[in-house]
C-alpha cells in the first residue's frame, strides 16, 4: 500500500500545485495587486517539474534517495548551475562576440552537473550507495531546479517587456513549465545517472557510456535551442523522456538484482 501511494504521489503534487496556482492567479486578476506576481511565477515554474520529480523518484525501486539530498540538489544545483552557466556564457560572449547554441548547451549541461557530482561523491563515500538510479534522480532534481529558476527569469522578463501583461507571463510559464521535464530535467538526469554508473563500476565501457550520454544531452539541448515549432519540440521531448525512462528502467533492474525486487511494483 505504501509503495502504491508513493507511485501516485505525483498526481497529488500536480493537482494541489495547480489549484494553488489558479487561486493565486484569480486573486491577482481580481485584486490587481502586483504583490501576487512572485507567487504566481514561483508556482508556475515549479509545479510541473516537482510533480515529475515525484513521479521519477517513486520509480527508482525500493532504495530511495533521501529527501534532503533532493532538496540540496534542486536548490543548490539550480542556483549554482544558472550562476556558473550565466557567468561563463557572459564571459564567452564578450571574448568571442558570438555564442553558438552548441557552446551554450555544453556550458549549461556541464554547470548543471556541479552539485550532482558533489552529492554523488558524498553519497558514494559516506553511504556506499552504488545505485545508478540514485545518480539519475539526483540529476533530475538538479535539472528541475535549474529549469525552474530559468523559467522564473523568462517569466519576469516577459512581465517587463510586456509592461505588466499577465497573459504574457502565463504563456511563458505554461510553455516552459510544461516542457521542463523533457528538457533540463531529463538531460541532467541522464548524464548524472551515467556518471554514477561509471563511479560505481569504473570501466572503459562505462566511461564510453557516460561520454556518449553527455554528448547526446548536449546535442538534444542544442537542437532544442536552435529549432522551433510544436513538431520539433514534440519529437525532441519523446526522445528525451523515452531515453530517461529507458535508463530508469535499466537502473532499477540493476538495483533489483542487487537487493531484490520491491514487494509491490504496481
Amino acid at each position: 500500500m505504501r509503495d502504491r501511494s508513493r507511485r501516485w504521489a505525483w498526481l497529488g503534487v500536480l493537482v494541489v500545485g495547480l489549484i494553488l496556482y489558479f487561486v493565486v492567479l484569480r486573486t491577482l486578476v481580481g485584486t490587481q495587486n502586483p504583490n501576487f506576481v512572485p507567487a504566481l511565477i514561483l508556482l508556475g515554474a515549479t509545479v510541473v517539474p516537482m510533480a515529475f520529480l515525484t513521479f521519477a523518484q517513486a520509480r527508482t525501486g525500493r532504495w530511495q534517495v533521501p529527501a534532503s539530498a533532493l532538496v540540496v540538489a534542486a536548490f543548490f544545483g539550480g542556483v549554482i548551475g544558472i550562476v556558473v552557466a550565466g557567468t561563463l556564457e557572459y564571459n564567452t560572449l564578450h571574448k568571442l562576440g558570438v555564442l553558438p547554441m552548441l557552446l551554450v548547451a555544453l556550458i549549461e549541461e556541464s554547470a548543471k552537473l556541479i552539485v550532482p557530482v558533489l552529492l554523488l561523491f558524498t553519497v558514494l563515500a559516506r553511504h556506499q550507495r552504488r545505485l545508478p538510479s540514485d545518480g539519475l534522480i539526483i540529476g533530475v532534481a538538479a535539472g528541475m531546479g535549474f529549469a525552474a529558476l530559468e523559467t522564473m527569469g523568462y517569466a519576469f522578463t516577459a512581465l517587463l517587456s510586456s509592461q505588466g501583461n499577465i497573459g504574457s507571463v502565463e504563456q511563458t510559464l505554461f510553455i516552459r513549465g510544461l516542457t521542463a521535464p523533457a528538457g533540463h530535467t531529463a538531460w541532467t538526469g541522464l548524464t548524472a545517472g551515467a556518471l554514477w554508473a561509471l563511479l560505481a563500476s569504473p570501466s572503459a565501457k562505462r566511461l564510453l557510456e557516460f561520454a556518449l550520454t553527455f554528448t547526446g544531452a548536449v546535442i538534444l539541448h542544442t537542437l532544442w535551442d536552435t529549432f522551433s515549432g510544436v513538431v520539433v519540440f514534440a519529437v525532441l521531448a519523446v526522445i528525451s523522456l523515452g531515453w530517461l525512462f529507458w535508463a530508469l528502467h535499466r537502473y532499477r533492474a540493476f538495483s533489483d538484482r542487487l537487493f531484490g525486487a520491491p514487494l509491490l511494483t504496481t
